[in-house]
């Protein structure tokens, strides 16, 4: 299949028609918010034609076949029989994220997150006048790791854990022995898990692990979950969670109600049903295509620009780079790659603390994009070694 770089500008796209907004120019590369630049599935495309062609677009309905297309994907993918009513329907990761917050907290409790992090974990804590607890991840030797002393210590005074797996923006894939010991902790401090498994279709180096698999975790586990990167499908607002436990189901959904959202989008939930049950081989060769991306900068970062180190790559189709071999501070290298190189990365000061030093690369695009992206990089950084 041909995953080469779809011409974006004009269709007010925020990739690439935010630029100004977003860098204060717009003659940059943009490889940074995370949707890709390759069409959608065939599937997809030709069924939400097939929908477009009838000409009202009024309330939709959670069909049975939406439902039973998550039950036959969460089979064939992680082999994992779910039932049909532990699925609620969402219109957003982040949505879930709000709504979790208010069903099982209350102002001024506390929320364990483990940043550097996307940015909407810290805001919706934050916004809905809550605590956050920051187990910062730990990096060396070009790993993203856990400190588990401090997570166990925070887990101590937390009601909620907003959990990332894979972890957006390290791309880490947490291992089973990583899920089960937070599991543990989790369980024995009585914190109810929030797991954003988003990601969780892309992942290279082993099989995905949902985390509610694991021994003592259906109990206390929310999964949060879409269709929408791993099928570039982002923009259609349709997502959902798997949520095994009924007493916290039912919470959920009592929070759920005093949202108003009830209807489903349109072409979102036909989008979602045609990329799980005709997106398959498609998916197996965005990866290939993805990991070939990421091999490709890994060499040229490790032969002609090893400053900057490319972290290990588990899953998604985003980059996490130690620039810190730049000898830059964040301000300086934003500036960097902005004005100097001509692109656009989101910072990882951006997701914390934690991720000063580091920028986030999105691959998901064509080898074209890229091949001229690493060629500016090169060029910017060859004047800051003269």
């Amino acid at each position: 299949m041909d995953f080469a770089t779809v011409n974006r500008s004009g269709t007010h796209c925020s990739k690439w028609d935010g630029l100004e907004r977003k860098f204060g120019k717009d003659d940059i590369l943009p490889l940074w918010v995370a949707d890709m630049d390759v069409a959608a599935p065939k599937a997809v495309q030709d069924a939400m034609l097939d929908r477009l062609r009838h000409p009202v677009y009024g309330y939709r309905l959670y069909s049975d076949s939406f439902y039973q297309s998550i039950v036959d994907w969460y089979s064939f993918e992680f082999d994992w029989d779910i039932e049909q009513e532990w699925i609620i329907p969402e219109h957003g990761v982040v949505v879930s994220i709000n709504v979790a917050i208010k069903a099982f907290t209350k102002p001024g409790d506390a929320v364990l997150i483990q940043t550097p992090i996307y940015p909407p974990f810290v805001s919706s804590v934050e916004y809905n006048d809550r605590k956050v607890l920051d187990n910062k991840l730990l990096f060396k030797d070009a790993k993203t790791t856990i400190d588990f002393e401090d997570f166990e210590q925070k887990a101590k005074k937390a009601k909620l854990f907003l959990l990332c797996s894979p972890h957006n923006p390290s791309s880490r894939a947490w291992s089973r022995k990583e899920l089960s010991q937070m599991v543990d902790i989790c369980h024995h401090h009585g914190v109810i898990i929030v797991s954003d498994e988003i990601h969780s279709d892309l992942v290279f180096s082993a099989s995905h692990i949902p985390i509610a698999t694991l021994d003592k975790a259906r109990e206390i586990t929310l999964i949060l979950h879409a269709a929408s990167k791993t099928f570039n499908i982002a923009g259609l607002n349709t997502s959902y969670l798997v949520i095994p436990n009924p007493t916290l189901r039912n919470k959920y959904l009592n929070a759920h109600q005093k949202t108003g959202l009830d209807n489903g989008n349109v072409f979102g939930v036909v989008a979602l049903e045609a990329a799980y049950s005709g997106g398959k081989e498609w998916l197996q060769e965005l990866k290939e295509h993805i990991l070939a991306n990421k091999e490709y900068v890994e060499e040229f970062m490790k032969n002609r620009i090893p400053e900057i180190i490319v972290y290990q790559h588990d899953a998604t189709f985003l980059l996490w780079l130690d620039c810190r071999g730049l000898g830059l501070d964040d301000e300086k290298m934003n500036s960097f790659f902005i004005n100097d190189a001509r692109l656009g990365l989101n910072s990882g000061i951006s997701f914390g603390e934690a991720g000063s030093g580091f920028m986030r690369l999105n691959i998901g695009t064509g080898r074209d994009m890229l091949k001229n992206a690493m060629s500016r990089l090169e060029l910017a950084v060859q004047k800051i070694r003269a």
